[in-house]
């Protein structure tokens, strides 16, 4: 049987929970540089209309990410990103096995641990923006530890962002998956072994 040049990655749901993740994260980090840096609040100017943006940007984070449950796919992807396997943790210590996508599924290790940060990140500042925008509920103490906690978090991620985007900048099929839906199946037999074996076997079945 002639194996397909195309193989399916992402479904519609899974791209568009990706896609405004991504948008909403990007603005939150454009927000909050503004407000941080005198220099460009200077620039920017209206402060205030910034800091509204910033927060709903940050409040509404969470509500894709739990609208995307509907779909069974999108439960499936949230299922294989939260399952670290021994074969994960050769990923880690081998090069080699990073090359050549020895023992991978559809998930690296490093894009396992990517998300895993990026969602305890999301957590953390999403928790933290409540306890500042919201003075009122909690105590003074617990005010100062939050807003030292956002902005630490807020630094951190915003550098695990940065890496994200680099990392698909430099892989253009990997972009193409989340942008399209498909890759091709060289890139796959390379990238994610484990992944193209199963679309095989379901094709075998099917």
């Amino acid at each position: 049987m002639t194996r397909p040049a195309e193989l399916h990655r992402f479904g519609r749901v899974e791209r568009w929970v990706h896609w405004l993740v991504a948008v909403l994260v990007l603005i939150c980090v454009a927000t909050a540089a503004i407000l941080y840096n005198g220099s460009l609040a200077v620039l920017v100017g209206n402060r205030h209309i910034v800091e509204l943006v910033h927060v709903y940007s940050g409040f509404a984070l969470p509500v894709p990410i739990l609208l995307g449950l509907v779909s069974r796919a999108y439960r499936a992807d949230l299922s294989r990103l939260n399952r670290f396997t021994a074969a994960d943790r050769l990923w880690f210590r081998s090069k080699a096995r990073r090359l050549f996508g020895t023992d991978v599924g559809k998930f690296n290790a490093g894009q396992k641990l990517n998300a895993a940060l990026s969602a305890g990140s999301i957590f953390v500042l999403f928790g933290t923006g409540i306890i500042m925008y919201f003075p009122d509920w909690t105590r003074l103490v617990w005010r100062t530890g939050a807003t030292l906690m956002h902005d630490w978090f807020a630094l951190a991620f915003g550098i695990l962002v940065v890496g994200h985007v680099m990392y698909a900048l430099r892989d253009r099929e990997a972009m193409r998956g989340m942008l399209t839906g498909t890759v091709s199946r060289r890139w796959a037999d390379r990238e994610h072994m484990l992944w193209a074996a199963e679309h095989d076997s379901t094709d075998e079945t099917s």
